[in-house]
């Protein structure tokens, strides 16, 4: 569950605190106070996109983090241990946004990429937003829903692996076919190419190798003459060399370092030199005799970098790129060489894929009816119990011809609701009641967080479009939901607000410069104040005052 979000600088919040309690929470206020706000912060916090334009005005950045208490779920832990992110049960989300814009995500201290915050945050906490019901129309949204109800996501998925798999193969067969009338020609022209290359012979290095004796031949008279010039300096110079200046120096500082033993280092260097010296010397003497200076060999090395050049140039590649464009060559040739026995096996492939495929989808689509069955039983007595006494709740599976077949399986989903006793169940888009619909959006949700490991859910104004009775059921069936996990719920119903364990009021204070949001948690006598400003609007009287002390007293008893 969550314990704690903090916010910082963030639209129009300077800085909030919030602590939760387990169970159901409220938050509540005047239209435009920051209700919603809160909710946005949670889903930036959990990894959904930001930009620089939430940062408060004269801000350099805004500031997120949600600390959630993961100690009984083992499968968070399991994430956090395998991401090396755990910490003693304890898991803290940090978001940081600058207001040019760049942003950077932490897990328990640790700087993470967004996708690993995301990832999480689902395992963490599920948001249903205040307009859900606009998208509940769409049949992605059904699948998703359905599939989630019936615990099918990974079967889907799965399904959806061996649906890449059959396409991917298929269409490298398709496309091995349709190349079939080219690949004589090709074929030729393969040949020729890799008949080049393979004459090049060009050797791994070779290139570097080529370069570096290039440069010594034409660079060989001048090494000859300045290795010759070294070497007479060194030894050869018969009127005053380095190898018998040392030697005279050994001679005078023998005999004084027997005198004093401070020179005997200065012994050990000469001996040292004159060691040195002489190793230089028969080193510069034997490269002199093999440096070879053939203007043949010279021009061979000129013919063989210029023919390396030439091939390289015509192939519009780097020259140290030829060894691997033979390799492709190759390939493709070994390839087109065997296409038709290929063909054979990537046909059997794809039959084997699609086979495969068709298994996992055929049992995705039973799995689909069977959860059918119990969602519409769930969700139609939900819609009963939020004022649809007379609603049905269909799901429709339709099987689709298999060459038909999507990523998602082989079934089309459609929900149908009937509202009234009476009619037949027609498509959500064809519902003209946007309270119908709300409720029926609400039941849904509802119904599908129930089948959720999920701990936290946040429902934003998920409630608008009732009032009255129905409004009273929807606060107690958010209720229930707050026995069993943690649910957050921004209302704007007096009835829900009643029904809660912890109420905060969301207000907007202004010193007529700035404008920031304030969160303040309700005791006993201001959380009456705040159900009476709810039930009766701007002027408050004793009588809704008492109005809404009842509903509170009425909602302590029926929790009891």
């Amino acid at each position: 569950m969550i314990m704690n979000l903090q916010v910082r600088d963030f639209a129009i919040v300077d800085r909030i605190d919030i602590e939760f309690e387990p169970g159901m929470t409220v938050l509540t206020g005047e239209t435009g106070a920051g209700k919603s706000i809160l909710v946005d912060a949670l889903g930036l916090v959990l990894g959904e996109r930001g930009n620089a334009q939430l940062v408060r005005d004269g801000a350099k950045r805004a500031e997120f983090a949600a600390e959630f208490d993961v100690s009984s779920l083992p499968a968070v832990a399991a994430w956090l241990e395998e991401q090396a992110l755990d910490l003693d049960g304890e898991c803290l989300l940090r978001r940081v946004i600058n207001a040019d814009g760049r942003s950077r995500a932490f897990i328990n201290g640790n700087s993470v990429p967004l996708s690993q915050l995301k990832a999480i945050g689902e395992l963490l906490l599920d948001i249903h937003g205040q307009h859900f019901h606009q998208s509940l129309g769409r049949r992605e949204i059904q699948r998703d829903l359905l599939d989630h109800f019936g615990g099918l996501l990974d079967q889907r998925a799965a399904a959806a692996t061996h649906f890449i798999d059959w396409k991917s193969l298929a269409e490298r067969f398709e496309e091995l076919a349709n190349a079939e009338a080219d690949r004589a020609s090709r074929l030729d022209l393969l040949t020729f190419q890799l008949q080049e290359l393979d004459s090049l012979a060009l050797r791994a290095d070779e290139i570097a190798e080529l370069n570096s004796e290039r440069q010594k031949l034409q660079n060989s008279g001048r090494l000859a003459e300045g290795a010759s010039s070294a070497l007479e300096g060194l030894f050869d110079n018969d009127a005053g060399n380095a190898n018998s200046l040392v030697a005279d120096a050994l001679r005078v500082i023998e005999p004084l370092a027997e005198i004093d033993a401070a020179l005997e280092p200065v012994l050990e260097m000469l001996n040292s030199a004159s060691i040195q010296v002489a190793e230089a010397a028969d080193t510069l003497r034997r490269y002199g005799e093999a440096l070879d200076m053939d203007p043949a060999r010279r021009d061979w090395v000129e013919e063989r970098l210029d023919a390396i050049q030439t091939i390289s140039r015509k192939h519009r590649v780097k020259a140290d790129e030829l060894p691997e464009l033979s390799d492709r060559l190759r390939s493709e040739h070994d390839e087109l060489s065997h296409a038709e026995e290929r063909g054979r096996e990537l046909e059997e492939q794809a039959a084997v894929a699609r086979a495969e495929f068709l298994k996992r989808a055929n049992a995705l689509s039973k799995g689909r009816h069977q959860a059918a069955a119990g969602f519409e039983t769930a969700v139609s007595e939900a819609m009963h119990g939020l004022g649809m006494p007379g609603g049905v709740f269909k799901v429709a599976v339709t099987t689709l011809a298999d060459d038909d077949a999507r990523p998602w399986g082989i079934d089309n989903i459609e929900f149908l609701i009937s509202a009234n006793p009476g009619q037949g169940p027609q498509s959500l888009a064809r519902i003209a009641s946007g309270g119908e619909l709300s409720r029926m959006s609400l039941s849904i949700q509802v119904i599908a967080s129930d089948g959720s490991a999920i701990p936290t859910m946040v429902f934003d104004e998920v409630d608008s479009g009732v009032g009255g009775g129905v409004a009273e059921m929807v606060g107690r069936r958010l209720q229930e939901l707050g026995a069993s996990r943690q649910v957050l719920c921004v209302t704007h119903l007096p009835q829900v607000a009643s029904l809660a364990d912890q109420h905060f009021r969301i207000s907007k204070v202004t010193d007529g410069k700035s404008t920031r949001t304030r969160v303040q948690g309700l005791g006993q006598d201001e959380r009456i104040e705040e159900l009476a400003r709810m039930l009766g609007g701007v002027e408050i009287t004793r009588k809704t005052l008492e109005h809404a002390a009842e509903m509170l007293a009425g909602a302590r008893r029926k929790r009891a």
